[in-house]
């Protein structure tokens, strides 16, 4: 009898303790008006009743039993059968207060109070709020191991709706409605055309930007081109014989490899904005990004069409295949002197990171200009040809150059500035973000520079106090050649944090090796189109109180 009552207590004391856990986590799946609440009753003997009062006591601990018993049955059924919710359901959960739920396959997971443990920081775990994690798992292989996953499983809270499809928005008739899928990273500044930059928690993650978020810079829609069909039309000189090319025939010149920092000419426009209204993208910091080109040298192929070098100055025009209704594509030009010169480098790419370029970035060929403004480096490329002017193109002779601050858009002659080509010296601040709490004690700043022309960042300042003082922040990346540092560095500073404060204005500048450096603000440089914004670029953060 007393081996009976103890091991009848001890089940009952672990059903009790089951009860108090297990409530918790079906408390969606089983039902909250559940009248039984189970009390653990005295289980003393005591007189002569002791063995009547005893078996009635076992009696209801066996009944006892067998309603938890039930109970854990309807919990493991609910468990067996999840809730189903839609994609819909699963956006409108992408903040604190509504709770931030992601999805990978078709399993839901509430991450709620998991967003501060995540090793990469809070910032990059919600970027997936509301949405799949499958984009920016994929950028990172450290997520594609066994204990990622179980850590993950402990927040599913159910699954989605096989039956829920994400509507197609665009019209067939749609000129954008075969546009490629993109990162849900991205942060969209224009649908259609579409165009788009990388968080800055993201943009200096890697060396080299994953293709998925490299930045996109698109005018016109973009043209879903067949490789087997593909040629590239190049024109000869006087006499001379043109060239059709394949992609196979491209594959027969040497392959030359080169790591290229592409910058859009309106990055950081949204801070030209805050002097005075611009027209333009709303470029934010990242219309920048770096990636490792693959393809024949455009040298090689001119002079296989018959080029040369000549005495007076002449152009090399580029046509993409993208085109407006009215057929009008895309074109822009380099200086022939800069595509003749093996040193300089200029690609007619085809890989991109190790991969065929992706359609966003010019499938199947692009050309790729170290050094240059991102609009020269034509995507979709169609047609090689060399002339004695510079591409009639609206985008070389009425659009990206440079203006005094005086001039408006009454006064303006695009034909009095040059077209951009090399870009200024430039840097940026990517973590920690503008209007980020930091901690007291240390603060970790990173970011980006680059240079145009080649010309190699040598140094970069960083002040915590609006510029009244300076430190030199840590370089990384590659090393760069004299005259041929295609590639940003990033840059890396710790700095304590001065006591007492509360705040910290974050001021960020490059030095190049021909000594250029950024100018301290935004107001002499401003210009209608917005483009070579490069002044310092400024943070501010506040400091978290010590407790």
């Amino acid at each position: 009898m007393l081996l009976l009552h103890r091991a009848v207590v001890s089940a009952f004391r672990h059903a009790c303790r089951f009860k108090s856990t297990s409530s918790k986590l079906c408390i969606q799946a089983c039902s909250t008006n559940d009248s039984f609440q189970p009390q653990c009753p005295s289980l003393t003997f005591s007189g002569n009743n002791s063995s009547t009062r005893g078996w009635r006591v076992m009696g209801t601990l066996l009944g006892l039993g067998a309603v938890l018993a039930y109970h854990d049955h309807r919990c493991k059924a609910a468990q067996e059968l999840p809730r189903i919710y839609t994609r819909e359901e699963v956006r409108s959960h992408s903040s604190p207060e509504t709770r931030i739920w992601v999805t990978l396959g078709s399993e839901v997971f509430d991450v709620t109070e998991f967003v501060d443990l995540h090793p990469g920081g809070p910032s990059k775990l919600m970027l997936a709020a509301g949405g799949p994690l499958e984009p920016f798992w994929a950028l990172y292989a450290v997520h594609n191991q066994s204990h990622v996953r179980e850590i993950l499983a402990q927040y599913k809270i159910g699954e989605l709706s096989p039956e829920d499809k994400a509507p197609s928005t665009l019209k067939t008739s749609d000129p954008y409605a075969d546009d490629p899928i993109r990162h849900p990273a991205l942060k969209v500044n224009s649908q259609r055309p579409f165009n788009a930059e990388p968080p800055p928690e993201l943009l200096t993650e890697n060396y080299i930007t994953p293709n998925p978020i490299f930045f996109t810079r698109n005018h016109l829609p973009v043209p879903n081109l067949d490789p087997d069909t593909y040629r590239l039309h190049v024109e000869g000189p006087p006499g001379g014989q043109s060239l059709s090319l394949s992609l196979d025939d491209l594959y027969q010149f040497p392959k030359h490899e080169i790591t290229v920092t592409l910058q859009c000419a309106g990055n950081r426009r949204s801070e030209m904005t805050q002097v005075k209204e611009v027209r333009g993208l709303e470029w934010s910091i990242g219309a920048i990004s770096t990636a490792h080109w693959a393809g024949a040298r455009l040298c090689d192929v001119l002079a296989q069409a018959g080029h040369q070098l000549c005495e007076t100055e002449a152009h090399v025009c580029f046509e993409g295949l993208d085109s407006d209704p009215t057929g009008t594509a895309y074109g822009a030009s380099i200086p022939l002197a800069r595509a003749m010169d093996p040193e300089a480098e200029v690609l007619l790419a085809y890989e991109m990171n190790g991969q065929p370029l992706p359609r966003d970035h010019g499938f199947p060929v692009r050309v790729v200009v170290p050094g240059v403004v991102g609009a020269r480096h034509v995507k979709w490329l169609g047609k090689v040809s060399v002339a004695s002017e510079e591409s009639y193109s609206h985008w070389q002779r009425r659009d990206y150059k440079g203006f005094s601050p005086s001039v408006d858009w009454d006064t303006v002659d695009f034909d009095s500035a040059p077209s951009i080509q090399e870009l200024p010296v430039q840097s940026a601040i990517t973590e920690p973000k503008d209007g980020a709490t930091v901690e007291s004690g240390e603060v970790t700043i990173k970011g980006y520079a680059w240079s145009g022309g080649g010309r190699a960042v040598i140094r970069v300042d960083v002040s915590l106090d609006g510029g009244l003082t300076w430190q030199v922040a840590k370089l990384d990346g590659e090393e760069q050649c004299p005259r041929k540092a295609w590639a940003w560095r990033l840059w890396e500073l710790q700095a304590p944090v001065p006591a007492g404060q509360k705040e910290l204005n974050i001021v960020c500048k490059a030095i190049d090796d021909s000594y250029n450096v950024q100018p301290d603000t935004m107001a002499p440089i401003w210009n209608l189109r917005g483009v070579l914004s490069n002044a310092w670029h400024r943070i501010h953060v506040h400091v978290r109180a010590n407790p």
